[in-house]
């Protein structure tokens, strides 16, 4: 007798870690790359980066880092405000991802020259829904950034291809105010 057929396990997928750095000029209009390289080659998006893990740095560490490394802007860590914790499933079907979202309080006035990650462009947040973003930009990272800057959210996001995106908050601090009775 021979034994069923089994299915095999889903692949196991690793984990990367990264930040993405939301700056602003005085105007209040958002830097974004316009990116060069995978993953999102050819669409627009705030700068970030890998943390190096193997040398234990701080997502705050690597933020100050890659914005100096990308824009030349010098930042420290009391310039930055975390406003956000994403644990990104299946991100492209090929990894997880575990993204903190920064938003730098001090504007950058200058454009930074184009580099080998892109070209960076100034945009009005209008604007901004014009441009071609990631698809996960367009239908969640905006309206994170639109809704939780100036506070903190801890999401999850299934990321898997084959699923429609699922995002689910799990944490908002402060939280927001009870709804006002009419």
């Amino acid at each position: 007798m021979s034994a069923a057929p089994t299915s095999a396990p889903p692949a196991l997928l690793g984990y990367k870690i990264a930040v993405l750095v939301f700056i602003e000029n005085s105007r209040g209009e958002q830097l974004l790359l316009l990116r060069a390289k995978a993953p999102n080659k050819g669409t627009w998006s705030p700068i970030g980066g890998k943390l190096e893990t193997a040398l234990g740095e701080s997502p705050f560490e690597c933020a100050v880092r890659e914005t100096h490394e990308e824009t030349g802007h010098v930042i420290t860590a009391a310039d930055l405000h975390l406003f956000a914790m994403i644990a990104e499933k299946a991100y492209e079907g090929a990894s997880h991802w575990l993204l903190f979202l920064f938003r730098c309080t001090k504007p950058l006035e200058t454009l930074p020259s184009a580099m080998e990650e892109g070209r960076f462009g100034f945009f009005s947040r209008a604007q901004i829904e014009a441009l071609p973003l990631p698809e996960t930009d367009r239908t969640a990272l905006w309206q994170i950034y639109d809704r939780h800057r100036d506070r903190f959210v801890a999401l999850r996001a299934d990321c898997a291809p084959e699923k429609p995106l699922e995002i689910i908050v799990e944490q908002i601090t402060p939280p927001p105010p009870p709804p006002r009775p009419l």
